[in-house]
């Protein structure tokens, strides 16, 4: 292996690592943790190539330091959720990119995660219909093992029928997935909320549909979320031991 590719791997976790840092530092303890753990890892990889005795004594003693942080941070987060107060709170300036799906989400999604509840009025246009098939495909790609999801949403008034349509198709696709979409109406919800039956409650200011329309079909942003801009809006994070009783 050369010395450019053993570089690349130790910039790759330098950036992993600080950027769990500056979460740590912010209080968003969950999200520190998935980059504290990704960054420990490709730093053992880089341990597993390097041959310089004082180079190994050196990433041993960062690796340890690391470990022990993420010892302590998952131990404080273990203490908030069973004493029932966690609360994290994400704010998404105007603007901002790096929020797709997948990286709000992650830290949330686990092993055990098998039962999703979606609350959110606005997955009506065709925007948001796609919106919405985004997050089921998202769960779909985790590292989890979901039989089914609940929506929960409000009929489109001025087109229902294409709304019907869409769920109806993204239903039939899902079962082939061997998910279950279950579907229902209300004309009085208000309130958006994600529900994982982990524990973990997500609520989004905005629900799903918290970017922006893209400059065009072929501007950077139209096919990845990541570098799709976002609207200003508040991410609220808790976790219960009763998510199903809700």
């Amino acid at each position: 292996m050369t010395q450019n590719h053993v570089s690349g791997m130790e910039a790759s976790a330098v950036s992993v690592l600080k950027r769990a840092v500056e979460l740590d530092q912010n209080g968003r303890f969950q999200e520190s943790l998935v980059c504290y753990q990704e960054g420990i890892q490709l730093l053992m990889d880089v341990l597993k190539v390097v041959r310089d005795e004082s180079k190994r004594g050196h990433y041993r003693e960062r690796i340890k330091g690391y470990m022990d942080r993420a010892e302590q941070i998952k131990a404080h987060v273990n203490q908030v959720k069973e004493d029932g107060k966690y609360h994290e709170e994400i704010k998404i300036a105007e603007d901002a990119t790096g929020y797709s799906y997948e990286v709000l989400f992650k830290p949330y999604i686990s092993s055990t995660l098998t039962e999703v509840w979606v609350e959110d009025p606005y997955i009506r246009h065709t925007h948001q219909l796609y919106n919405f098939l985004r997050f089921c495909e998202m769960l779909l790609k985790a590292p989890c093992k979901v039989k089914q999801i609940h929506l929960l949403t409000s009929e489109d008034e001025t087109n229902s029928s294409q709304q019907r349509s869409a769920l109806a198709e993204m239903k039939d696709s899902l079962r082939t997935q061997g998910v279950t979409l279950d579907l229902q109406y209300s004309s009085t919800i208000h309130d958006r909320e994600i529900r994982f039956d982990n524990g973990w409650i997500i609520k989004i200011g905005r629900g799903l549909d918290y970017f922006k329309r893209p400059k065009g079909r072929f501007s950077v942003g139209y096919c990845d979320y990541d570098l799709r801009q976002c609207q200003e809006t508040t991410v609220d994070i808790f976790h219960t031991k009763h998510t199903k009783s809700l």
